[in-house]
């Protein structure tokens, strides 16, 4: 009995042998294959890149499907493919695919953060698209969703210039159209027929109030981000441009006349900055 089972002993170590030899081989193969298909992930990558740079864009989001297919981590052919699909989206048309297009750009971009909440490269193009998508029908929800994207990147990075310059622009963008609709409103009020109020004029005692008590805090904070990214990049000519236009809704805001003409000639000191900076920029350029 005892020597059965010794035999018995010796039959199981073998066969335990054989089945971890067995094991071993198979995951040196099953490694062997994500290798190489993270190898072929990385071809496909390459192929999307160079089809996406001549021109070829539906080519290149084929491409790009197959490299994150082949490895599912690799987090750059999902950020080029939304990248492809954002490309193919135009602000404004309201075709099925352009709205496609626009949301599977969106989708794409989101599961690269879920892997990889940090991504500023993720974060700054939703930022980019959504502030596209909020143009035609003009959307504040999608402006103020953008602007939370920017302020993700400040948050992972709060030295960059570009965040602080989209929120000043979101919020310059947001504030113009209620001031345009404002004096719109007014003016097709039957009794004003006769007293239109004009871009440029100081807007009816009222109309400023309600303008100013809707707007002023988002066109405080435009206001302070545009400056900040002017700080960090003094010759930050798109900035400084909004900074003055900025200076003209806050104009429209004031009851001060005084006060009123101050800041729209501040308005036209910056955008006379903004055009040496121009220039400057362009005698920079080679063979200028």
């Amino acid at each position: 009995m005892n020597g059965l089972s010794f035999e018995v002993r010796k039959i199981v170590r073998k066969n335990n042998f054989r089945s971890l030899v067995t094991v071993s081989l198979l995951a040196v193969a099953v490694l062997g294959l994500g290798g190489c298909d993270k190898l072929k992930a990385r071809d496909q990558l390459n192929r999307g890149i160079q089809s996406f740079k001549d021109g070829k864009t539906d080519v290149a989001i084929e491409d790009f499907k197959r490299a994150a297919d082949l490895d599912p981590n690799l987090l750059m052919a999902k950020l080029y493919l939304g990248t492809a699909y954002q490309s193919s989206y135009i602000p404004g048309a309201t075709s099925d695919e352009n709205q496609r297009n626009g949301k599977q750009a969106l989708e794409e971009y989101q599961q690269v953060l879920a892997a990889d909440p940090n991504n500023l490269d993720a974060i700054d193009r939703i930022g980019a698209l959504l502030n596209s998508m909020a143009g035609t029908p003009f959307s504040p929800d999608k402006l103020n969703e953008s602007k939370t994207y920017w302020q993700r990147h400040i948050s992972v990075k709060p030295d960059d210039p570009e965040p602080y310059y989209w929120i000043g622009l979101i919020d310059w963008t947001l504030a113009y159209k209620s001031n345009m609709s404002a004096r719109a409103e007014y003016n097709r009020i039957p009794g004003n027929y006769k007293k239109q109020v004009k871009d440029d004029q100081p807007m009816p005692a009222d109309v400023r109030a309600k303008f100013a008590a809707d707007q002023q805090k988002t066109v405080d904070e435009g206001w302070a981000a545009l400056k900040k990214a002017v700080d960090l990049k003094p010759d930050y000519d798109d900035a400084i441009a909004y900074l003055s236009l900025m200076d003209r809704q806050k104009a429209d805001m004031t009851a001060s006349p005084s006060e009123r003409d101050d800041l729209l000639k501040n308005a036209d000191v910056l955008m006379d900055q903004v055009k040496q900076i121009k220039q400057k920029k362009a005698a920079a350029q080679p063979g200028a």
